[in-house]
């Protein structure tokens, strides 16, 4: 049987590699559809919807475990090496480096190119507030507060959780951040029912969020950006985010860019303003897209080394 590390090395370099094909079955939309699916009973089922909430995350965080387990039980059956090959695409689907690299470059290139139409329609693969009316700051800003926020949710967070559990730990982190994507809204329609999701997953990226948040420092002093800048404004601005995680790499990478994140959005035609985040010593424009990659990815390696590191510390202890 491979060691857990190695297969969390090859499945980062799957993912190098091949990123997020299309055609290739995810376990998001899986995690998804069965959110969706028991929304509805549940609801009907159990009067108080703070509680139905709280019964469809363990109902589909666990779902997802015993499902992945079903797998890599089944396929280890048949022959150890199937088995370590599906703990190894697991753990590859649960990594999102490379996709969201080649989404933040897709909305990079028109940008650079002057094609502002095409940037906008890009970046709006990317966030959830309108895009239409974009000029190429806003744009940036979109395209970084995205990536700077998904390193931790698409990137460091299921490797950290990999490291620590294995592909069961990494699909049990995938399924609760995709809980919060469905259901963690502050609406009338989930403010209940999704209680229990938006809590799981700010519970979930406690550590992973400020720990890749730290890293920030050190990477941008490698890639000569401002790191002390970075550890300034991630101190004093890590708190001003609607998520209490959000922030916290948010406003490292604001500093580390000197840019200024955050202010208003448009959501549906609706202006929502959150507080801002870094100094304006730059003005936002195409370039600091790609520095916001190279940082995502400098950091991932970062907590690779850590994450790797600490499981052939434990597997040297036992």
């Amino acid at each position: 049987m491979i060691p857990l590390y190695q297969q969390i090395l090859l499945a980062i370099l799957l993912d190098l590699l091949l990123g997020d094909p299309r055609w290739l079955p995810h376990p998001v939309q899986g995690i998804g559809w069965l959110a969706q699916t028991c929304e509805a009973p549940l609801r009907r089922l159990i009067g108080n919807q703070k509680i139905a909430g709280i019964v469809a995350v363990f109902w589909v965080v666990g779902g997802t475990v015993a499902a992945g387990f079903g797998l890599l039980k089944g396929a280890s059956l048949l022959h150890p090496l199937a088995g370590d090959l599906v703990a190894i695409l697991l753990l590859y689907t649960c990594f999102a480096t490379r996709s969201l690299h080649d989404h933040a470059l897709a909305v990079y290139r028109p940008l650079m190119a002057g094609d502002l139409v095409a940037a906008r329609q890009r970046v709006g693969w990317l966030v959830g507030r309108d895009t239409d009316q974009l000029d190429e700051g806003e744009v940036t800003r979109a395209a970084v507060e995205s990536v700077a926020e998904n390193t931790v949710d698409g990137c460091t967070a299921p490797l950290l959780f990999a490291c620590l559990a294995g592909p069961l730990g990494a699909l049990a982190y995938k399924a609760i951040s995709t809980l919060d994507s469905t259901f963690g809204y502050k609406n009338e329609r989930y403010l209940l029912f999704g209680w229990g999701s938006a809590r799981l997953d700010d519970l979930a990226n406690l550590i992973p969020a400020r720990l890749t948040a730290l890293l920030v420092v050190p990477a941008a002093l490698v890639l000569r950006l401002d790191a002390g800048n970075a550890w300034r404004i991630f101190w004093r601005d890590r708190h001003n985010h609607p998520s209490p995680n959000g922030g916290q790499i948010e406003s490292a990478v604001a500093g580390a860019l000197g840019v200024q994140l955050g202010g208003v959005n448009s959501y549906f035609g609706q202006p929502s303003s959150r507080p801002f985040m870094g100094e304006p010593l730059q003005s936002l424009a195409a370039r600091h897209i790609l520095q916001a990659v190279q940082l995502m990815w400098l950091v991932y390696g970062l907590v690779a080394l850590i994450g790797v590191g600490c499981r052939l510390l434990i597997n040297s202890m036992c």
